[in-house]
């Protein structure tokens, strides 16, 4: 853990069915209720074309920053039991559509590759509606292999992505 027994960790949220923008201003008000979570700051949202499957809706994406005291596995049962109470089904399938997606991206400069978890996300430094908002909270960001988040920029296209306002 970092001093205090504080951890910087960052979430993506995702959202595509029902009416997302009203989901993630809920879903970003339920994530500052959770005991310890402390520092929160918010990106932009941004609507995004899905990947994989193309005939559901665009979604609603954002990036949160925040410290906890929390363990990894305690912060991925909160997003979880956050994720349910919206009605998210895990059907096991990939990028499907949902009514919520809440994904540990960073939890501090840790490694942590488990069942039910892997930080950094694998898939993150690939995602425009990850980096893009990622990096508007945090552009000076050094991932845990040492890269620095700004690099990745160039490596994903941010044509597709119009970035809107939250109503927080």
């Amino acid at each position: 853990m970092s001093s205090a027994g504080k951890e910087l960790c960052y979430i993506g949220l995702g959202s595509n069915l029902g009416d997302s923008k009203k989901t993630l201003n809920s879903a970003v008000q339920a994530i500052q209720s959770i005991p310890s979570v402390e520092q929160f700051v918010l990106s932009s949202f941004y609507q995004s074309k899905p990947h994989g499957p193309q005939d559901q809706p665009d979604y609603i994406n954002a990036v949160a920053g925040f410290t906890t005291s929390l363990e990894p596995i305690a912060l991925l049962d909160q997003l979880q039991a956050i994720e349910n109470s919206y009605g998210r089904v895990r059907s096991g399938a990939q990028w499907t559509a949902r009514t919520l997606d809440l994904d540990i991206l960073l939890y501090g400069t840790h490694e942590i590759n488990e069942e039910r978890l892997v930080v950094p996300h694998p898939w993150m430094t690939r995602r425009e509606f990850v980096i893009y908002p990622l990096h508007e909270i945090a552009a000076d960001l050094i991932l845990p292999d040492g890269s620095l988040l700004e690099s990745y920029l160039d490596q994903v296209s941010d044509d597709t992505l119009i970035k809107i306002k939250s109503s927080l």
